[in-house]
């Protein structure tokens, strides 16, 4: 068994690296993800005295998985305040369901006919899961642009981060709940434990919400509130889990209700979240490079690379038809178009599915660093030459 020493040990280097790897990639301006990727996938292939060179027991990656998990759920839907509802965000939303309804419908059919996944379920798994977008991936780099497209692209990632964290774990469900067959009358049998993991989930989140937020509105404290929220949010995990209700559906819940009342200090607490959130980055970046045994063959990368295109188309007609009511230039829909970078929301669903040992999910696994890898890439050329789509970029001052 792996001794505490060395696991710290591996710990140590995996973070230093991501240091490291950080002021790297800010020099050369190249997304920071991106190389911790690339780092994850050459350390899972280097050999050392016949096993891995760095290799952590299971259980503890088990256990990263959750928490980044719970984190990155509540720290997204945190986000989404209902007071800023407006005509702009209702046509991003729509952007947001289109995409991901063609996904569910197109991309899954791709896939499973390329591929030849078997399980109509785990193709529906990856479709929803490339519904995703994170253009801070990319944008980061680019701190200094000023555009409406970018805060457009910027918006509806925050809106359909919940959606892409939520429903590959309800897909899932079902896919247990059902047992692989779309049958009318096995899903109206099994809809009652169905609803209850719905119902439990959100009764959770709600429940250790309302415990947490009456306590907090009372008053402040800089150590006890954030150490409060970060357990509220593994705690409504934990209890919806153990009722057999769904434990991502009560953290999703408890944190629409965080974004969404009034609190003392609510900023502090959110920004707290979101550092506590990125600094577990570093270490699912890297490990899902590590854990993910992507093929490196031809024939894989041949058809990844056909079922990224067509993915791209998906994402264009999803554009062209979702954005009929707002003036965008058609450049700046093939902008739109092309840039489907998947982020830290999309990395931690892939790393939590790693966990579970599916079967047949490794093709979708591999299948998801790929596109992973393709969009960050796409994305970073394609805004290198921004000008080209945008004419009207302006500087932040």
């Amino acid at each position: 068994m792996t001794s505490a020493l060395l696991l710290l040990t591996y710990l140590a280097i995996i973070l230093l690296i991501g240091l490291l790897t950080s002021i790297v990639s800010q020099k050369l301006k190249i997304p920071n993800i991106l190389l911790l990727l690339f780092i994850g996938i050459g350390l899972g292939r280097v050999d050392y005295r016949g096993g891995p060179l760095i290799e952590f027991p299971e259980l503890f990656i088990t256990g990263i998985s959750i928490l980044a998990l719970v984190m990155i759920v509540f720290d997204s839907s945190s986000r989404f305040s209902l007071k800023k509802v407006d005509y702009f965000s209702l046509h991003t939303l729509w952007l947001s369901l289109v995409f991901l309804i063609f996904n569910l419908i197109f991309l899954t059919a791709f896939t499973m006919f390329i591929f030849d996944v078997k399980s109509i379920f785990l193709a529906l798994v990856f479709a929803s899961l490339m519904a995703g977008t994170s253009p801070a991936v990319v944008l980061s780099m680019f701190k200094n642009i000023k555009n409406r497209v970018f805060d457009f692209l910027g918006l509806e990632s925050l809106l359909n981060t919940p959606l892409v964290v939520l429903l590959p774990f309800i897909i899932l469900d079902l896919k247990v709940t059902l047992t692989d067959e779309l049958v009318i009358s096995k899903f109206i049998e099994q809809f009652v434990p169905l609803l209850q993991q719905f119902v439990v989930g959100i009764g959770s989140g709600v429940l250790i919400g309302l415990i947490m937020f009456k306590f907090m509105r009372k008053a402040y404290s800089l150590v006890l509130s954030p150490l409060a929220v970060i357990t509220s949010a593994l705690l409504a995990y934990i209890i919806a889990e153990n009722l057999d209700g769904n434990g991502v559906l009560a953290v999703t819940s408890m944190g629409l209700l965080f974004g969404n009342v009034y609190l003392k200090q609510k900023f502090q607490l959110k920004e707290f979240a979101s550092v506590f959130s990125n600094s577990l980055e570093i270490l699912v970046f890297v490990l899902i490079g590590m854990v993910i045994a992507i093929p490196f063959s031809l024939d894989f990368f041949i058809k990844s690379l056909i079922l990224f295109l067509l993915y791209l188309l998906i994402r264009f007609f999803s554009i062209i038809l979702s954005l009929r009511g707002i003036n965008f230039t058609f450049k700046e829909k093939i902008f739109m178009s092309l840039n489907v970078q998947k982020g830290i929301a999309v990395a931690v669903v892939v790393f939590s599915l790693a966990t579970l040992g599916i079967e047949g999910m490794g093709i979708i696994l591999n299948l998801s660093l790929a596109f992973m890898l393709y969009s960050i890439v796409l994305s970073s050329v394609v805004l290198r030459i921004v000008k080209f789509f945008i004419k009207d970029v302006v500087e932040k001052k």
